[in-house]
């Protein structure tokens, strides 16, 4: 159980509730990695007591934390900090090299790995011929053993070997073939998760989610990839200059 000090967050006199006040205490923790990943935090009755203020205060705050994504309950396992990634789109890396450059191990369970023929949507947005050949990559990703994020990329037949080319890296794959992608276009939206998604990532059916979708193009000018990455919102953090349609 993780050991919080609290000593002293709090001032009666200040014009700040309580609440407030042991939530940014809080949050100030977390991001200064005072509380790591994974650690499960005092029972709220021991915090209160600890403090000398009601459960009631200790709840909104831990409440607010765990809408901001800071925060998950586990029923009949009590409340942990959650694995939040930042990921900075003003630079184009994989989800691999975002992991290991964070010190999370990366790995990913295969839903599909398939070669097909082009649909006419994939067409349009690949700008192929109706005919053509195209590999399509479903899978879920996770960081040290978090699920994180589901990705459905579809790759042109020309620009791989096969789809079992692919085993971790989608970008490693095709940058042994000088095909890595040097530009990319995304669009970000906010999503629901449905049934299906929420099983796999773990989440409650409704969980607010984020979609991007990006377009990846070689330093010819080609459009190599076309992939939609459903991420959780509460393990990611998204900032930068985002580069979109």
């Amino acid at each position: 159980m993780t050991v919080l000090d609290l000593t002293g967050p709090l001032d009666a006199a200040s014009p700040l509730p309580l609440y407030r006040q042991l939530e940014i205490a809080l949050r100030r923790s977390i991001e200064a990695r005072q509380v790591l990943p994974g650690d499960a935090l005092p029972p709220e009755r021991d915090v209160a007591v600890q403090l000398g203020v009601s459960r009631i205060t200790v709840r909104k705050a831990l409440d607010a934390l765990v809408s901001d994504g800071f925060l998950a309950r586990r029923q009949g396992a009590g409340t942990f900090v959650t694995k939040r990634v930042e990921k900075n789109f003003s630079k184009l890396t994989s989800f691999t090299e975002d992991m290991l450059a964070r010190g999370l191990k990366p790995h990913s369970t295969w839903l599909s790995r398939t070669e097909a023929t082009v649909s006419p949507e994939e067409a349009i947005t690949l700008g192929l011929s109706p005919g053509a050949r195209v590999y399509r990559f479903n899978r879920a990703r996770f960081a040290d053993g978090e699920p994180m994020a589901l990705e459905y990329a579809t790759v042109p037949g020309m620009f791989l070997e096969s789809a079992e080319a692919v085993e971790g890296s989608l970008y490693e794959a095709l940058a042994r073939n000088g095909n890595q992608p040097t530009r990319v276009l995304q669009r970000l939206r906010a999503i629901q998760f449905n049934a299906e998604q929420s099983e796999i990532l773990g989440v409650e059916p409704g969980a607010a989610g984020l979609l991007i979708e990006r377009r990846g193009f070689a330093a010819n000018g080609q459009l190599v990839e076309s992939t939609r990455s459903f991420y959780r919102g509460d393990t990611y953090d998204f900032v930068a200059e985002l580069k979109a349609e």
